[in-house]
């Protein structure tokens, strides 16, 4: 390989290299998904699938939840579409930078646009060039490896071991957000939205509401954006 080549695939190892943290991290997560839904009913290869083609932790263990307590398919849509939905968000903030390169750039990391991708996004370079772009699939492919295998894991363990959402791995996934969403609150109205979505699906869990996280989320941004306009009048 020329030194082009080497420089490549150097991207790809350090988007690996620094992956590697939130890859290991989401270890129990992924264990816990796998379990659940083959303890909820789910084959193997349903299970595995869902990692496979949603890629969204958050989004599987809800939809895995609510199909298995048989809750509507139009609460399941709309809850998945809601909590989804951020993803849009991420997209239209690197719009800017991606729309200009290939499709099967922006599909590929359009796909593996997670919240700990969009983390590692930060910087004001990403994606402003092919090692940049290298950069990010490294990062983002090796994070998508890493999740199936650790939900193949858990598939295994779910059929094997009792329920594992009793050794309290689900605390993995509230960790993992905090870890990423903490650094971001950098005004007040951030910290309004996050302290009112937290409390108020507290609320909505104890009421047993329904729809409680997604009116949690809900609730959270518009207390954040009010904020943000009155700040914007004083």
């Amino acid at each position: 390989m020329n030194i082009r080549h080497w420089a490549l695939v150097g991207a790809l190892k350090k988007g690996l290299v620094d992956m590697l943290p939130l890859s290991m991290a989401v270890l129990p997560w992924g264990i816990l998904f796998g379990s659940l839904a083959v303890q909820r009913g789910f084959s193997w290869l349903e299970a595995q699938m869902f990692s496979a083609i949603i890629f969204g932790g958050a989004v599987q263990i809800i939809t895995v939840e609510l199909i298995a307590d048989n809750t509507s398919v139009l609460t399941v849509l709309f809850s998945a579409f809601i909590i989804s939905s951020r993803h849009f968000l991420y997209g239209l903030s690197l719009r800017d930078r991606l729309s200009v390169k290939p499709l099967r750039w922006r599909l590929g990391l359009g796909f593996l646009l997670t919240d700990e991708l969009f983390a590692l996004s930060g910087d004001r370079r990403a994606y402003t060039n092919r090692f940049r772009l290298y950069y990010a699939l490294g990062a983002g492919g090796s994070f998508y490896l890493a999740w199936n295998l650790w939900t193949f894991i858990g598939i295994v363990a779910g059929e094997s071991l009792p329920d594992l959402s009793e050794l309290g791995l689900d605390f993995a996934i509230a960790a993992i957000f905090l870890a990423l969403i903490i650094p971001e609150i950098k005004t007040i109205a951030t910290l309004v939205a996050v302290l009112v979505a937290g409390l108020s699906s507290i609320a909505f869990s104890l009421w047993g509401f329904e729809l409680g996280l997604v009116c949690a989320a809900l609730t959270g941004m518009c207390s954040g954006f009010c904020v943000l306009k009155l700040g914007a009048k004083v």
